[in-house]
């Protein structure tokens, strides 16, 4: 039997005047939305008057300290009493963090002290293990006070003075009386090579007498030749560790007019000789060579002329040596210039 078309239009009319109503969860979302809404739309707003006033925003000042206020903060840091502080930190902190330091130090300077003590048991104290010195040597000259520059009148003692008393402090160690006393006698012309030694032995040295250099020794002219306007200079060959200059022959030395009239220079004169005796080398180093006496070389420009700027160059000549070279003009040289008034 079908039902009854009254029934079925009864329900519908029921659902058109009365609809089902929403889950709980989907009026929340909706409210959700709403609200997010909302908030994009106050985002969008134009600020209030009040929000642009940054002025209230900005940090007020503190109110200014008084010096005693100040002084009592010092006083706080450097003891507070209620919390038993000294600079801030407690007596145990203070315990702990010296405790690190010096455990830290203490580890440094041990190894420190470590790294020395096994750089110096491996290196000798005689001789270096890497020589990193050039082996053609140089050469100084004395007097030596402003430069390699040498001006005087011989008339004018205040002006070549200074260059005989730098003569006589130079040449002090080799008074004879000094020389008799630490070293020895040497008659050979050859190297006074001493390697047979223990190598801590003390290694000795032949004499090199200041009686020598004849007249510009100082002995017999005070004055090394300047107040006679016929200046003495003193040469001398670098020292190197363990070198024998010229191979097997003595060095010798020229000298000449670098720049200026070749004539100028007039008579040279050289004390005791023009040559360094081989039996003054090799030199072993001041801790086993205490008295040694480098051999020095007297050069007197007896015929200089007066009033003429001139510039000297004196050289080393032998076999190894290097004179001209373009880098270093100390080098196996010496160049100084010479001006000698009346």
């Amino acid at each position: 039997m079908e039902p009854s078309s009254t029934e079925g239009g009864a329900e519908e009319t029921l659902l058109k005047n009365h609809p089902p109503s929403l889950p709980h969860k989907v009026i929340l979302k909706h409210g959700q939305e709403l609200e997010e809404e909302q908030e994009e739309l106050a985002e969008h707003q134009p600020l209030e008057q009040e929000d642009l006033n940054f002025e209230r925003w900005k940090r007020r000042p503190l109110p200014e300290r008084t010096l005693y206020q100040k002084i009592d903060d010092i006083k706080t840091y450097l003891w507070n009493a209620e919390t038993h502080e000294f600079m801030g930190r407690s007596g145990k902190s203070w315990s702990l963090i010296l405790l690190f330091y010096a455990a830290l130090y203490t580890f440094l300077a041990a190894m420190f002290g470590g790294c020395m003590f096994c750089l110096m048991w491996s290196i000798s104290p005689y001789h270096p293990t890497y020589n990193d010195r050039v082996m053609p040597p140089g050469m100084t000259m004395a007097p030596h006070l402003e430069g390699h520059d040498i001006a005087f009148n011989a008339s004018d003692r205040k002006s070549w003075k200074k260059y005989a008393r730098f003569m006589d402090e130079y040449l002090r160690p080799y008074n004879d009386g000094t020389q008799d006393k630490k070293n020895i006698h040497c008659t050979q012309d050859k190297y006074f090579t001493q390697d047979e030694l223990d190598e801590s032995a003390d290694r000795k040295a032949c004499q090199f007498k200041r009686s020598w250099l004849g007249d510009c020794s100082g002995l017999q002219d005070p004055h090394y030749g300047y107040s006679q306007g016929r200046p003495c200079i003193l040469l001398r060959m670098n020292r190197i560790l363990g070198y024998l200059p010229g191979q097997g022959k003595a060095v010798n030395v020229t000298c000449g007019v670098k720049k200026g009239p070749p004539e100028a220079l007039g008579e040279i004169q050289f004390f005791p000789k023009s040559t360094f005796e081989m039996k003054y080398y090799p030199y072993y180093g001041k801790l086993r060579h205490i008295n040694y006496s480098a051999p020095v070389m007297a050069v007197r420009f007896a015929g200089v002329q007066y009033d003429t700027h001139i510039q000297v160059k004196c050289k080393l000549n032998g076999k190894g040596i290097i004179n001209d070279s373009p880098t270093d003009r100390h080098l196996g040289s010496v160049t100084f210039s010479l001006d000698v008034g009346a």
